[in-house]
């Protein structure tokens, strides 16, 4: 899978949050995506909401997931932009077990008819 971190907002991009991303989605990766598919790609976006605020939730992280024929979408506000990194992570990864096992049960389905 192809991971590109498209825009920072507001915050520098870390050579170890660069690696802190790709580790996550890797993971991912490995566990819900086929190898030989080349053209899965994730967008990913990290910034922070707001200069003016000190506290809260103001660190986001979005992830877009393109899969063949299946586009995937993961967003979260977070007080530490590895929390909100590690939540969007946590969103995605139900998404593509859903999106696996829905594809499973229509397989089975389909050969029952046969």
């Amino acid at each position: 899978m192809k991971i590109n971190i498209v825009q920072a907002t507001n915050i520098d991009l870390t050579s170890a949050l660069r690696e802190y991303v790709e580790k996550k989605l890797q993971r991912l990766s490995d566990k819900f995506v086929d190898q030989s598919d080349e053209s899965a790609q994730c967008d990913v976006e990290l910034g922070k909401t707001t200069e003016h605020h000190r506290a809260g939730p103001i660190f986001r992280a979005e992830f877009n997931l393109h899969i063949a024929g299946k586009d995937m979408f993961a967003a979260a506000e977070q007080e530490d932009l590895y929390a909100a990194i590690d939540e969007a992570q946590d969103e995605l990864r139900r998404q593509m077990k859903t999106h696996r096992e829905k594809r499973t049960t229509m397989l089975r389905k389909g050969g029952k008819k046969l």
